[in-house]
């Protein structure tokens, strides 16, 4: 296989559902795929056997998910327009508005089309440490609506509400963001049919505290009354994906430079976007292994920089590299900065065989742009 590509190994995702499955059992939850964390529609099959949906951001995730997941799909946009209205309503069976200057637009005609609508809410409860780029509930936020905007007009009309506010975190963050939520729209809560969570929840981790996701889960159901959701992205896929790339030169400017055929701005963003640094198989903090070596990608920004790693042995042209944890948010955020040809997609199935699922060419790159 030509490097680089993407492998979604198949038993990792059926670990993860198996997990998911479980805690719907014992909370009595539904649970959606977050297609802007993943959305390879191919493994959809697999996953609709195990979760009830899809979340989307818009228009293009809804029609994916109602016609390659089927079941349940929920849209959230901060903002719909009227030239796509129409034909989302095809798609989407729940509507999640932003602000109630966006519900008293389009909530009636959702309401006429036979959907549940909702509102996200901001709890104005911040339990992220350096991801300000991820908080919902930052100073400022765009994002959901606080208690003083919300009036009561608009809070009679909704069948649910919706709260996103975490990122990679445990259940203890979710506890304390559902306390915050209770205290500022209980009143609320006791009006609606539904209650989403929203996504952030990395149930799948190992060490997760899953016992206390149950009590939270099933507590505010019970009070409430209301169907509980959960909107996970990276739970579902957590670890079950690699990047896989080659070294095609090796360098020196004042440290050992590895050049990749894999790009942290084209094929992994969120390495620079987030930032973060991705696990690389057979690898070390710095100095911590005997070669030390600043792995970089192949186009002309100074920054392409995965990260520095290090190894037992020295790295030499052609060897083949295996970065971890690649399903989730990074397939679904490439692009073709610099022309840079985009990963083939593999599936490993569960039996150890390996499908190419899709090849990328010249005309994936020309043809976004005329």
């Amino acid at each position: 296989m030509r490097t680089p590509y993407f492998l979604i190994e198949e038993s990792k995702i059926v670990r993860n559902l198996e997990i998911l499955a479980d805690v719907k059992r014992r909370t009595g939850c539904k649970i959606l795929l977050a297609q802007k964390a993943y959305s390879a529609f191919f493994t959809y099959p697999l996953i609709a056997g195990y979760l009830d949906g899809t979340a989307a951001s818009g228009l293009y995730e809804a029609r994916l998910g109602k016609t390659a997941f089927g079941k349940e799909t929920h849209v959230f946009s901060p903002a719909y327009n009227d030239e796509e209205w129409d034909e989302l309503m095809l798609y989407a069976d729940h509507v999640i508005f932003n602000s109630p200057t966006q519900a008293r637009k389009f909530l009636p005609r959702a309401k006429a089309a036979g959907k549940q609508v909702g509102l996200r809410l901001n709890p104005e409860c911040s339990t992220q440490e350096g991801h300000g780029i991820y908080d919902p509930c930052g100073k400022y936020s765009r994002l959901g609506t606080t208690k003083a905007n919300l009036d009561a007009e608009t809070a009679d009309m909704l069948d649910g509400v919706h709260m996103h506010t975490l990122c990679e975190q445990d259940s203890d963050a979710l506890e304390i963001t559902v306390a915050a939520l209770e205290e500022k729209f209980g009143d609320v809560l006791k009006k609606v049919k539904w209650i989403n969570l929203g996504g952030g929840h990395h149930i799948t981790r190992e060490g997760y505290d899953i016992e206390r996701l149950v009590r939270t889960v099933k507590g505010l159901s019970d009070r409430y009354g209301a169907q509980v959701y959960l909107e996970p992205g990276e739970a579902v896929v957590l670890n079950a994906g690699q990047l896989v790339c080659r070294v095609e030169d090796i360098t020196d400017n004042g440290m050992k430079i590895a050049i990749l055929d894999a790009s942290a701005a084209c094929h992994m963003p969120d390495v620079i976007e987030m930032p973060y640094r991705p696990p690389l198989q057979g690898s070390g903090l710095p100095d911590e292994k005997k070669y030390t070596y600043r792995l970089g990608g192949p186009t002309c920004l100074a920054g392409d920089v995965i990260g520095d790693y290090s190894f037992d042995r020295p790295l030499r042209v052609g060897d083949i590299l295996r970065f971890d944890d690649m399903a989730l948010y990074t397939m679904v955020k490439t692009n073709t900065f610099n022309g840079m040809r985009l990963p083939s997609i593999c599936l490993e199935h569960s039996d150890g065989s390996v499908e190419t699922v899709k090849e990328f060419c010249y005309e994936d790159f020309a043809g976004r742009l005329g």
